[in-house]
């Protein structure tokens, strides 16, 4: 079972996990493990699986989908299930603006996506925390030896979103980005099922970072990681643009994934609740445009 600390309220949750058995299956049997790694992580079946959620026929799955996951479609522009084209068009559904409100302090950094937060202050580059047990280096997941020692002694603020989260992802200031990097990989699942079985699960997968030039916490290194039947990552910004606060950076289509942000030395001060739970090895649910840290 997987917990998760409701931030709103402060209760441990049990998270609904989509397709958990199956995902148990392919990290914890020999028959599963094989299968994932000859068939399951491969670019060609995700590929694949992301085009079947751009059919029409895909829609068919949603009523069930929000169902399984408890999704509450009052949040969404779009509250019709049946007006969507297909399963991707649901699955990177817009929200309200009301309901995801941001947070306009220039002192706050705010949360970039809706997730499960681990937080680390005072990193070491070369032994970054996946999970307890589980750790990789930053070099390794950037493949830029100079840009991962910037943030030697920084902080790392890990978003995990599961199926049933928005999946749209957001700038967590003003700033101008530049462009995107891509770097090729595998699709292993990130839930933590997976990360506490896979070594350096983050640097093994299908990525791209994002130098974002924030105005109030400086360079922050803002890295999107695709996983299991995550057809594609999308980036919507324009790189060299300037962005305000909240606004839109991008969105995973179909799949659970996660988005890792770096930020160098004595920039944020992350907030203590979600240091003392990650601490706890528990994961802290978060929503886009709330405080996580404040400006040193």
């Amino acid at each position: 079972m997987i917990y998760y600390i409701d931030r709103k309220t402060g209760a441990k949750k049990e998270e609904i996990v989509a397709g958990g058995r199956y995902l148990r299956w392919m990290h914890e049997t020999k028959i599963g493990s094989s299968m994932l790694e000859i068939l399951i992580k491969k670019k060609f079946l995700s590929v694949i699986y992301g085009k079947i959620q751009d059919l029409p026929i895909s829609r068919r799955k949603i009523p069930s989908f929000i169902k399984e996951l408890d999704i509450d479609m009052r949040e969404a522009e779009n509250e019709d299930p049946s007006s969507y084209k297909n399963f991707n068009e649901f699955f990177i559904r817009r929200l309200k603006k009301e309901v995801r409100p941001i947070c306009m302090d220039e002192k706050v950094f705010a949360s970039p996506v809706d997730g499960r937060v681990m937080a680390y202050e005072n990193i070491h580059a070369k032994n970054v925390l996946q999970i307890k047990g589980q750790e990789y280096c930053l070099e390794e997941l950037l493949g830029n030896k100079g840009l991962a020692e910037e943030y030697q002694d920084g902080a790392c603020i890990t978003v995990r979103l599961s199926p049933a989260d928005y999946h749209r992802f957001h700038f967590p200031d003003e700033g101008v980005p530049e462009p995107s990097t891509k770097i090729a990989g595998g699709y292993y699942s990130v839930n933590p099922i997976a990360l506490r079985k896979i070594t350096s699960l983050y640097c093994q997968n299908k990525r791209e970072f994002t130098v974002f030039d924030s105005y109030n916490f400086g360079k922050v290194l803002m890295v999107e990681v695709g996983a299991t039947f995550v057809g594609s990552i999308i980036q919507t910004f324009h790189p060299n643009q300037a962005v305000k606060k909240g606004d839109e950076k991008g969105y995973f289509k179909f799949g659970g994934s996660t988005v890792i942000l770096f930020l160098q030395p004595n920039r944020i001060k992350i907030d203590r609740d979600l240091i003392e739970n990650t601490q706890q090895g528990i994961e802290t649910k978060v929503y886009v445009g709330e405080k996580i840290g404040i400006k040193r």
